[in-house]
C-alpha cells in the first residue's frame, strides 16, 4: 500500500509497443521516439504531480530487447514512483514470467504491478483513491470494498466491447460494484466511453501509432490525465507530441489503372520492392492482398510461416 499525499491525480499511459526496429510501414526512428513520448509523459506527470500508470504493452516484442532500450528505460524511470500492468506483447507465456523484459522492471521496483489483491491506495486531491488492475488473461473483479468516500480506479488490458470496437470485443463492460472507473489499453485508438450504472469505462488509446490503417491514422496520441478531488474527478485527453501522419508513415503503394486482381497483385509487389521495411509489413501486406487465391489450410500455413520469420502480424 502507498501513503503518496501529494498526487494531484493519475496519468494514463496507453500502449507504447516499445521495440529496437520500426514496425509496420514507419519510415522514422521508431525506438527513440517512443522513448522520447515516454520521457515527455513522464516529465508531464511530474510537473502536474500525477502517479503514472501503463496500460500494458510496453513492450511490442517480449523478450531478447536491445539492452541500450532497457538502460534508457530504467533511466526514465529511475527516482519515480509508477505502476501498471502487463499486457498481452509483454509476456511470451499466457502470463509474464522471469523471461520476459518487463520482469525487470517490475522486480526492480522501477514500475510497481497493481492487482486485485495488491492495489496502489493513497489520498490524491484530498481524497482516498485505490488503484487496482487486472494484467492480460487476468479476471477483472466483479467489484471492489474500499472505505467509505474512496475513489476505485481500475487498469486493464482487454478485448472489451466499446463503441467502435464491437466485434473484436470479447465482453461488455458492466458495472463493478464499488468501481468507479476503468481505464482499458489494448485498444490502439480511443473510442466512445460507456456508463454502466456507477462505473465508467475509457478507451484512451495509445500514445503512437504503429499502422498506417484509416482508423490509427484518425487518432491522436495522447495520454489521460484523470484529475481527482475532494468532490470527484475529472478525464482530460492530453495530446502528446507527435509528427504528422504522412511525416511518420510511408505511403501506399497504389495502381489504379490495372483490374482488381491485377492491381492488387502488381501493388503488392510493387509495395515490396519499395518498402523494405524492418518488420516485414510489405511482405504482409502483400500476402494479405493475394491470399484469397488458395485454399484456407494452404493460405493459413504462409500466414503462420511468415509471422514466423518475420515476427510480424500479431495483434
Amino acid at each position: 500500500m502507498s501513503t503518496k499525499s501529494s498526487y494531484r491525480g493519475i496519468l494514463c499511459i496507453g500502449d507504447p509497443h516499445l521495440e529496437g526496429r520500426r514496425p509496420g510501414f514507419r519510415k522514422d526512428d521508431y525506438p527513440q521516439v517512443i522513448l522520447d513520448k515516454l520521457e515527455w509523459s513522464l516529465s508531464y506527470a511530474r510537473e502536474h504531480r500525477l502517479l503514472p500508470a501503463f496500460l500494458g504493452d510496453l513492450f511490442d516484442k517480449p523478450r531478447d530487447n536491445p539492452t541500450w532500450i532497457l538502460n534508457k528505460l530504467f533511466d526514465l524511470l529511475t527516482g519515480i514512483e509508477c505502476i501498471g500492468i502487463y499486457g498481452n506483447h509483454d509476456c511470451a507465456d499466457p502470463a509474464l514470467n522471469d523471461n520476459d523484459s518487463l520482469m525487470l522492471l517490475f522486480t526492480s521496483g522501477h514500475i510497481r504491478r497493481v492487482t486485485d489483491e495488491s492495489p496502489w491506495a493513497g489520498t490524491m486531491g484530498g481524497r482516498p483513491v485505490v488503484i487496482g488492475g487486472s494484467s492480460y488473461r487476468e479476471r477483472i473483479p466483479p467489484g471492489y470494498d474500499p472505505e467509505p468516500g474512496s475513489l476505485v480506479v481500475w487498469l486493464s488490458h482487454h478485448d472489451i466491447s466499446v463503441p467502435g470496437y464491437e466485434e473484436q470485443g470479447r465482453f461488455s463492460p458492466r458495472e463493478l460494484e464499488g468501481v468507479d472507473l476503468v481505464v482499458n489499453g489494448h485498444i490502439h485508438r480511443r473510442l466512445e466511453e460507456v456508463q454502466v450504472g456507477g462505473t465508467r469505462w475509457v478507451t484512451p488509446g495509445n500514445i503512437s501509432r504503429r499502422s498506417r490503417s484509416d482508423a490509427v491514422q484518425n487518432h491522436v496520441p495522447s495520454v489521460l490525465q484523470v484529475d481527482i478531488t475532494d468532490e470527484g474527478y475529472a478525464l482530460n485527453a492530453v495530446t502528446v507530441p507527435h509528427r504528422p501522419f504522412d511525416e511518420v508513415f510511408h505511403e501506399a503503394v497504389v495502381d489504379a489503372d490495372l483490374d482488381t486482381a491485377e492491381s492488387s497483385f502488381v501493388s503488392g509487389l510493387s509495395e515490396l520492392e519499395a518498402r523494405r521495411t524492418e518488420a516485414g509489413a510489405g511482405l504482409m501486406s502483400f500476402l494479405e492482398k493475394n491470399l484469397d487465391q488458395f485454399d484456407d489450410a494452404v493460405a493459413s500455413e504462409i500466414r503462420a510461416l511468415a509471422e514466423e520469420v518475420t515476427g510480424y502480424g500479431t495483434s
